[in-house]
């Protein structure tokens, strides 16, 4: 069982900047694709940008290139989304996602969420 815990949300003004914070405990954290999803109001939840194990390999939402950058520290068992340049369409709650690759299976797991609101 792995649980996720998320951190760092809050309001700011556009153009401001957040970082997210994800800490994740049980099993072997270096081996998880972890993302972050966000969900903004009234609509469906959506990826916003992934890392594999080794961090070697990301990717991003084409609305966040370039302002948003993930990254994980696999000694401290943490991912986390640097946000800047925010705009009011990044309003959301955000949740941290793990994918843990089983020999036949891929378990996910999903944070409690954070919420972002970015005022104009």
């Amino acid at each position: 069982q792995v649980q996720l815990v998320e951190s760092g949300g809050g309001s700011v003004q556009a153009g401001g900047s957040l970082r997210l914070s994800c800490a994740a405990s049980g099993g072997t954290f270096s081996s998880y694709g972890m993302n972050w999803f966000r969900q903004p109001p009234g609509k469906e939840r959506e990826f916003v940008a992934g890392i594999n194990g080794n961090g070697a390999g990301t990717s991003y939402r084409d609305s966040v290139k370039g302002r948003f950058t993930i990254s994980r520290d696999n000694a401290k068992n943490t991912v986390s989304l640097q946000m800047n340049s925010l705009k009011p369409e990044d309003t959301a709650v955000y949740y941290c996602h793990a994918e843990v690759y089983g020999s036949t299976r891929t378990t996910t797991y999903w944070g409690q969420g954070t919420q972002v609101t970015v005022s104009s």
